[in-house]
């Protein structure tokens, strides 16, 4: 039994012994895998260091103390890390491990930037969590350019290299110096960090519960600060590929469009600007960030960014517009929508309900707005189917020095969007306690030939005080009209197969005074009339005939307002006036109506409109064969009777 004992004593004994023995061995074996990653960083001619190593063979814990890294490439950050303890760790391949969790602690990054100007940022993270983590064991060690664009395609390349279910910091805080007098400067503070499933370039949800920050503003002579908070922000299904093609120094040639976001969302977000400006956003979202690699070139608009502040050449200037433009064809958002915005001003507060973005528009909507006569409210306003690649390329084609836009150059605007539209608006009118009210605006245009629309409408619906100032509404005001309601419609489009150009409808209804309506056409329009260049359209313009015109007329106070201003200014009554002036048209008409009976009946019927309020007019003129529209308007200059006698007409009255 003694023996017995004895034996077992010395078995554990000696396991005792074997146990520490290896597990000194497999923990000298983990410091020299560290020493040698570090020796990697090393080699590259920048500076790495650590302190105590420990590993726990029970549970595969390694430990390192006091990192510490300084790169050779200034763009890099400097790295300090008080602490780096995983759990778990596994070794997959010669290459690559895993850690069931990695706790990091006391981290601090610091990085200057000198590309265009000196920029500093200090980041503190006091403590960083990982879940299900595995990765290279080693950094890549691709060299870099020197830029600051080079340094995030690295970034992304080792970020491409990792995965974990969870990462968590709970708080970033960060110091930005952008230099003495210089915007920009700044604490920015970073709270409840969390991201869900990395996967190699892959992120499924980021999230970030709130963002502190406050921001030197470089006023001369006056500093001041900014200060916000936005809330809830978060990224969904980012994708990192794409972005690293995108940031190649070599360029990319891939022209298709990637995603890099499904969703980037906030949910509030407030600033406040001294002394007395507040800025108030109840949220907003992007859905669909995608770009085309081939297009989206950061590096190459940082390269034309003039250094030390030197005013750009018009050359320059060109091309970096032309630049922007590519880079913002490059760059798509599927949808976005900014929520109800407050900005308090000691002038008053102006709010905002929403601005939304799709392909087809840009819209706002629900403006509040103060002003010095009173308060604006907008209903809605949207630009349709808006290109910033095309805003760009047309700001860039009217900077030539010392020459003003040709005719082309501005008509280059009809490319930039196809419409707009305003909704809803009621404001002061002047200085006076009446009201400006748009129900609807609405101009589209389309079917471009060259810069030139050959298809639009307009649609206007509007009630405007009438001015006592302007001369020319005194007929109004003196009748009692004090407003001018105002409704119009109209629409032109050219057919190219047919060589059609029809104005249909053309409405125009003013209220309480009348209502228009007219349809013309022209037919064998050429292709080659729309152009700027005069000589041409001349000469294309010989090729035009005349087709049918039509005119309704619909009396609702304008023939007793002409009536009651001639009887003012010839101090007569109203019947008298009224007798009169149907005198003056018999008159003129048999001066112009000759021994055509189509113009005497149509005389006719205008002086029984006159005669009796509340009528509709309607006259037609037709041709009577092909007629030049150039020759017409010749001879209604020299021969007003034969311009006339060229139609069939036909007019007529009624209730």
């Amino acid at each position: 039994m003694k023996r017995i004992l004895i034996g077992v004593i010395a078995t554990l004994v000696l396991g005792a012994g074997g146990w520490f023995g290896f597990n000194l061995y497999v923990q000298h074996r983990a410091s020299s895998e560290v020493e040698a990653a570090f020796e990697q960083m090393r080699s590259g001619g920048g500076k790495a260091s650590h302190g105590k190593v420990e590993f726990e063979f029970a549970t595969r814990t390694l430990t390192i103390e006091d990192i510490a890294v300084e790169p050779a490439q200034p763009q890099l950050a400097n790295v300090k890390v008080a602490k780096v303890k995983a759990v778990g760790v596994r070794k997959l391949d010669e290459a690559h491990f895993a850690a069931d969790g990695i706790e990091v602690s006391g981290v601090e990054v610091a990085f200057t930037s000198n590309e265009r100007a000196k920029l500093k940022a200090h980041y503190k993270i006091p403590q960083v969590s990982a879940r299900d983590f595995s990765g290279p064991t080693r950094a890549d060690a691709t060299p870099l350019s020197g830029s600051i664009i080079d340094m995030y395609r690295f970034m992304l390349a080792q970020y491409a290299t990792v995965s974990a279910s969870s990462i968590a910091v709970p708080t970033v805080t960060v110091n930005v110096d952008a230099g003495p007098g210089t915007a920009g400067s700044g604490d920015y503070v970073y709270s409840g960090l969390s991201v869900q499933n990395v996967d190699r370039g892959k992120i499924e949800t980021a999230k970030t519960d709130r963002i502190t920050f406050t921001i030197d503003l470089a006023q001369p002579g006056k500093p001041a600060k900014m200060t916000g908070e936005m809330s809830g922000l978060a990224a969904y299904d980012f994708d990192a590929t794409a972005v690293r093609a995108a940031l190649d120094q070599q360029g990319s040639s891939d022209d298709g469009l990637h995603r890099i976001y499904r969703r980037i969302s906030v949910n509030s977000y407030v600033v406040t600007t001294a002394p007395s400006v507040l800025v108030q956003v109840d949220g907003f979202t992007f859905d669909d960030i995608a770009i085309r690699p081939s297009k989206f070139r950061p590096a190459e608009i940082i390269a034309l960014v003039p250094a030390d502040g030197a005013i750009p050449t018009p050359a320059q200037s060109r091309d970096m517009i032309a630049k922007v433009a590519d880079f913002f064809e490059g760059f798509q958002i599927g949808k976005a929508e900014i929520g109800k915005q407050t900005v308090e001003t000691p002038q008053g507060t102006g709010r905002l309900n929403a601005i939304k973005y799709d392909p087809d528009r840009i819209a706002l909507e629900g403006l509040d707005m103060p002003m010095p006569q009173g308060q604006l409210k907008m209903e809605r306003f949207a630009l349709k189917s808006f290109s910033a690649a095309n805003l760009m390329r047309w700001a860039a084609s009217l900077k030539s020095p010392g020459q003003p836009p040709s005719p082309d150059q501005m008509l280059g605007l009809f490319r930039v969007l196809e419409g707009a539209e305003i909704k809803g608006v009621v404001s002061p009118y002047k200085n006076t306690r009446q009201l400006f009210t748009i129900d609807t605006i609405s101009l589209n245009w389309g079917q471009l030939v060259g810069s030139i629309p050959s298809k639009a409408s307009l649609v206007v619906k509007m009630v405007t005080p009438t001015d006592p100032a302007n001369p020319a509404l005194q007929p109004l005001i003196m009748a009692g009209v004090d407003r001018l309601a105002i409704d119009l419609d109209l629409g032109a489009a050219w057919t190219e197969s047919s060589g059609a150009f029809a104005f249909a409808p053309a409405t125009l209804d003013l209220g309480n005074l009348a209502r228009a309506q007219a349809r013309f056409a022209l037919a064998n329009v050429p292709r080659g009339l729309f152009t700027t260049d005069p000589a041409q359209a001349m000469s294309q313009a010989a090729q035009v005939e005349t087709g049918a015109f039509e005119l309704s007329l619909r009396d609702s106070g304008v023939v007793d307002l002409v009536v009651a201003q001639f009887a003012r200014m010839q101090d007569v009554s109203r019947d008298a006036a009224r007798s009169a002036i149907v005198a003056m048209i018999r008159a003129q008409g048999e001066k112009i109506a000759g021994a055509n009976g189509d113009m005497r009946t149509a005389v006719d019927t205008l002086a029984g409109f006159v005669e009796t309020s509340g009528q509709t007019l309607t006259v037609k003129l037709t041709p009577r064969a092909k007629v030049s529209l150039m020759q017409l308007m010749q001879l209604s200059q020299t021969d007003p009777e034969s311009a006339l006698a060229q139609f069939r007409i036909e007019a007529s009255t009624g209730l």
